[in-house]
């Protein structure tokens, strides 16, 4: 595997991406709407095989405070090698001090977890104070 990830929306096929949120089983989008939905993100993040699309991410945010991931997703064919680690490790680091939120596909969550993600009612979290919010009750 020659792995190259990208950080822009330039040169992106939408149509690609729309592709694989659907192949990945997540909720797919019109092209158009990906495209609206990637570029209105604070962080995005794509990876490529030989310059074929396999995977995309993103997360919205203030930057500072707070963060909710979106659209992982990475083709069957390439899950269990690490791309999503990278992936999610990518936006993590490009947004320091925040606190994070995602929805997980039902089977993934223990991904997240090994991420430092923990449950939440309704959606999983990270916060930068795991230990005051688990005791506040937010997290298991």
């Amino acid at each position: 595997m020659n792995l190259k990830i990208t950080y822009n929306t330039e040169n992106i096929n939408w149509e690609i991406v729309s592709s694989i949120l659907a192949k990945a089983g997540l909720s797919s989008s019109d092209p158009e709407i990906c495209k609206m939905a990637f570029q209105g993100s604070q962080v995005t993040v794509f990876a490529f095989d030989d310059g074929n699309m396999i995977g995309t991410a993103r997360a919205i945010s203030d930057g500072v405070k707070q963060a909710a991931i979106y659209d992982v997703a990475i083709l069957p064919e390439y899950q269990g090698k690490g791309i999503g680690k990278i992936m999610m490790e990518s936006i993590m680091d490009k947004l320091p001090g925040c606190n994070f939120i995602l929805y997980a596909n039902v089977g993934k969550e223990t991904f997240y977890e090994k991420l430092g993600f923990r449950r939440l009612k309704t959606g999983m979290a990270k916060f930068v104070k795991t230990e005051l919010m688990a005791n506040r009750g937010f997290t298991d």
